[in-house]
């Protein structure tokens, strides 16, 4: 009876075998260790835009070090010390530790990025749409970018991140906190978010740096339990950089940060060509000398400064690549409007004679040296920082003359006697008025002041230096008990030129307008500045203020100090751009290259 059907009994019983085989094999399969193993996303590529992956995941286990890391594989691996500790890896919060801050730079990303020139271009965001009257921000998603576990980015994603810092319980910095309370969110389709501003503010999109957080990895965890989320210490992002593992030198705390090149960012348009560097591995250190003794004996292959001080350390190392750029501060000298002793300051004349009396450039050269006589800092032409795209380089800066200053003083009110009496004529030794130069107790600082106080001098004014500690001259900045004094104001964290904490009436006392400039034409320049969103009005903005700064003699820009990164001589093709921040060093790693 079956005779006829012998054909498909064969065809069955061979399907059977296979069949079995094929359960075997899973079997033995399961069997083995699958520590990098994780679910893999069933969503087509169709259905999520974006290409497919099989993920792997990091391990949440702090490892002892066994020196089998990623160097010993001849990976290509750049080492750097870090100074201080890990606390969360968690973009939201980076800004309360350096560390943190640099290392989250390369693992997470924002709906926007800044370029080498301060601007603001496309990220996570494809594009963006501003309303007429700059209330309205409309940002187009992109649609092929993967978070380091293989599930797709959304929109979902960062109306969570936005959820997070608005929350009234904010574990993070609480002015990032306040400010993103004022900011509406509002989904719009599957691939839009509109944001919607109160008032207009021109720096908004530098805003839109902020990290973005996987929602599916967190989802549920409010604002307050994240300070304390796992995911700190496990972070999962779309950056090129992903979490590899987090070692111990054999304490109790973390020593080594390892990151590898992640291989989902390595699939996008632009992962695609460059990233040589293959692992990154931060090493951790409790002070800068010990950072620094690692970098001389080739422990780890570069160091950044961290400020001033530090980055003139390092100028002096030999056997190195020394690469610096402007760092975001600007040295400066200001005066003080608000206080009654010194009320001479409120007069033009007076500030533009000082301003013309002084050779700045003397000034920065002869005293802002390293031991080895290195430049650490170069003189300031603006009360903007150089390489941003709102720095104006030409300036109608007046050359120093003594005359020209002579002359302002004896046609102003002030010049003419001393601060108590302004309609008087100069004390019987000549001396037209007095007031100190409030620096902090840094020697090559307090030699600045004494020549500017010497320079001064010649013009029959009478300035004496006050070098005081660190806690000290900042409570007399604070509260106003100080005549002239030398300040570095620093836009670190930011990419966007708005100075107006610095500079607008509005921030005295409460702000960082510690000498109380109280000038209406500044006051209009920066406020339509910052309340611009286009970047070419802006420009004009900013040049206006830069000009009428120096024609009015706001204040007296002295120098920008040098932000130093030392690397070894293996290591090719770092260009320092605008530094917005120290983690702006890393703005084209993928362009690093490492030799043997």
């Amino acid at each position: 009876m079956l005779r006829g059907f012998r054909w498909q009994v064969l065809v069955l019983v061979m399907a059977l075998v296979l069949f079995g085989i094929s359960l075997v094999s899973r079997t033995r399969d399961a069997d083995l260790p699958q520590s990098n193993a994780v679910p893999t996303s069933t969503l087509s590529a169709t259905e999520t835009n974006a290409p497919t992956f099989e993920p792997t995941t990091v391990p949440v286990v702090l490892t002892p070090n066994n020196n089998t890391g990623s160097a010993a594989a001849n990976i290509p691996t750049y080492k750097e010390a870090l100074i201080g500790n890990v606390q969360r890896l968690n973009p939201l919060l980076a800004s309360l530790n350096p560390v943190d801050r640099d290392i989250t730079s390369l693992i997470f990303e924002g709906l926007v990025k800044i370029n080498a020139f301060g601007e603001p271009v496309p990220s996570l965001a494809k594009s963006w749409v501003i309303s007429s009257d700059g209330l309205d921000y409309v940002f187009q998603l992109r649609n092929d970018v993967l978070w380091q576990d293989g599930l797709p980015f959304s929109a979902a994603d960062v109306l969570y991140t936005m959820s997070i810092l608005q929350a009234g319980d904010f574990p993070g910095d609480p002015a990032l906190g306040a400010f993103w309370r004022t900011i509406e969110v509002q989904q719009l389709d599957t691939e839009q978010i509109r944001f919607r501003l109160t008032q207009p503010l021109g720096s908004f999109l530098d805003a839109m740096q902020i990290g973005i957080l996987p929602e599916h990895a967190l989802r549920g965890t409010t604002a307050a339990r994240l300070a304390s989320h796992p995911f700190n210490l496990s972070p999962i992002g779309t950056g090129p950089y992903q979490l590899e593992a987090l070692r111990s030198l054999g304490s109790n705390r973390m020593d080594i940060i390892d990151l590898r090149a992640a291989p989902v960012y390595r699939q996008r348009p632009e992962g695609q060509g460059g990233y040589a560097v293959d692992r990154i591995s931060f090493r951790l250190y409790g002070t800068f000398d010990e950072a620094l003794n690692g970098l001389k004996t080739g422990e780890v292959d570069g160091l950044a400064g961290r400020n001033r001080l530090e980055s003139a350390s390092l100028l002096d190392l030999s056997n190195l690549s020394l690469n610096t750029t402007v760092e975001p501060t600007l040295g400066v000298l200001i005066f003080n409007w608000a206080s009654d002793k010194t009320k001479f300051f409120r007069e033009q004349r007076v500030r533009q004679a000082l301003q013309v009396g002084l050779d700045r450039t003397s000034l920065t050269t002869h005293n802002l040296k390293t031991a080895s006589m290195k430049i650490e800092a170069v003189t300031a032409n603006s009360p903007l920082i150089p390489g941003s795209w709102a720095y104006v380089d030409d300036l109608p800066w007046p050359n120093p003359n003594f005359t020209a200053a002579t002359q302002l003083l004896d046609t102003s009110n002030s010049g003419k006697g001393t601060a108590d009496s302004a309609e008087t004529t100069p004390d019987a030794s000549g001396t037209r008025f007095s007031f100190s130069i409030l620096v902090p107790n840094v020697p090559n600082l307090v030699s600045l002041a004494q020549d500017i106080a010497n320079q001064w001098a010649q013009l029959n004014i009478d300035v004496t230096v006050e070098a005081v500690d660190q806690d000290a001259y900042q409570n007399r900045l604070d509260t106003g008990e100080f005549g002239a004094a030398i300040v570095e104001l620093s836009i670190k964290g930011s990419a966007d030129p708005d100075v107006y904490q610095f500079w607008d009436a509005d921030q005295y006392p409460d702000g960082k307008n510690y000498g109380g400039v109280d000038d209406r034409r500044i006051a209009e320049d920066l406020e339509r500045a910052r309340g611009d969103y286009s970047g070419i009005n802006r420009a004009i903005r900013y040049r206006s203020f830069q000009e009428d700064f120096v024609s009015r003699a706001i204040a007296i820009p002295l120098y920008y100090p040098l932000f130093t990164y030392a690397v070894a001589p293996k290591v090719a093709g770092l260009q320092l751009g605008f530094m917005g921040s120290p983690a702006s060093r890393f703005v084209n790693i993928q362009d690093w290259t490492l030799s043997p």
